[in-house]
């Protein structure tokens, strides 16, 4: 049979089959080879078969491949973590204030993302941002990005986040403290636990531990834990620039075909830096996701060996 991964905790995995009937499932045997190196071997939005053992139990025989995805890297295991797969699109959700609107996260949340449709969510959007909060919210779209000012607290555009949805399964990720959980309530209207905001931090407590799969009226949300901080999952360092859309136009020809836009000479992207024609914190936040990556090198460092031959 054949089943998609609503909820998974600790090796339990709640998979629901076409039909609609949900099963409690354990791996069998406890291993998967697709998951060879993987932090977990099965997310939620996993599309696994699975062969019943009672009437509410089974057992994952296989995952089938993932269309797509999103993943970090797990500095406590030092491996990669996917934390949902299969999912149409991803909103990102931030916040003008409580925890403050921080891009540079936002920049990692696509850079974590893979073949799927993005979309940047301000909630709190009765909070005013400054000016240069504004302009730099106001980036992601003119790079080509979807973005949305809402309120979970006063329901302001609402409406237009769900109509986002229709058709589509779409996992919200975000800082802890976004009000991610809130939006969900009110999309959906199910009664997520939301927690209080940490003051003497200024971000948010973990209002949702692990992800799950959640139905609405013509769509579904995968709703993800909150993180406070995010790191790029180890992978091919040139991919990080795919998270940047304003590196990849055409008239931005380097001199190297793998440029990547540090120090090498005949770089276009640096240079249209230095003129002003790319947003320097943008660049920025590219160079500290680098940065992260070299941390790791030994890793990465195979990849690119590997896919340079």
């Amino acid at each position: 049979m054949t089943g998609t991964v609503y909820r998974s905790i600790n090796n339990i995995y709640t998979v629901k089959d076409e039909n609609g009937e949900t099963y409690l499932c354990r791996i069998k045997g406890k291993h998967l080879d697709q998951a060879e190196g993987e932090y977990n071997p099965i997310v939620v939005g996993d599309r696994v078969d699975f062969v019943p053992t009672s009437k509410a139990e089974g057992l994952v025989l296989s995952r089938l491949e993932r269309k797509g995805y999103f993943a970090r890297w797990n500095a406590k295991n030092q491996k990669n973590q996917v934390i949902c797969a299969n999912m149409d699109a991803l909103i990102c959700v931030t916040s003008a204030m409580t925890p403050p609107f921080r891009p540079r996260f936002v920049d990692r949340v696509i850079a974590c993302s893979r073949n799927v449709d993005i979309t940047i969510c301000m909630n709190k959007s009765d909070i005013l941002l400054t000016e240069d909060e504004f302009e730099r919210f106001s980036l992601y779209k003119k790079l080509g990005f979807r973005i949305i000012s809402v309120s979970a607290k006063t329901g302001e555009n609402i409406e237009e986040l769900k109509k986002l949805l229709v058709g589509k399964r779409t996992a919200f990720v975000g800082q802890s403290g976004v009000g991610k959980s809130s939006l969900v309530n009110r999309l959906l209207g199910a009664e997520q636990r939301v927690g209080e905001l940490s003051e003497k931090y200024n971000r948010g407590c973990h209002t949702t531990n692990h992800a799950l799969l959640l139905e609405g009226d013509g769509f579904s949300i995968i709703d993800t834990p909150g993180f406070r901080e995010i790191s790029v999952p180890h992978d091919d360092p040139y991919l990080v620039s795919k998270a940047f859309p304003e590196f990849e136009e055409p008239s931005l020809k380097c001199s190297y075909d793998r440029c990547l836009h540090t120090d090498e000479p005949g770089c276009m992207v640096r240079e249209s830096v230095e003129k002003g024609m790319i947003n320097e914190d943008r660049y920025s936040s590219y160079l500290r996701i680098l940065e992260s990556l070299e941390d790791r090198s030994p890793v990465w460092s195979r990849n690119v060996q590997k896919n340079s031959k």
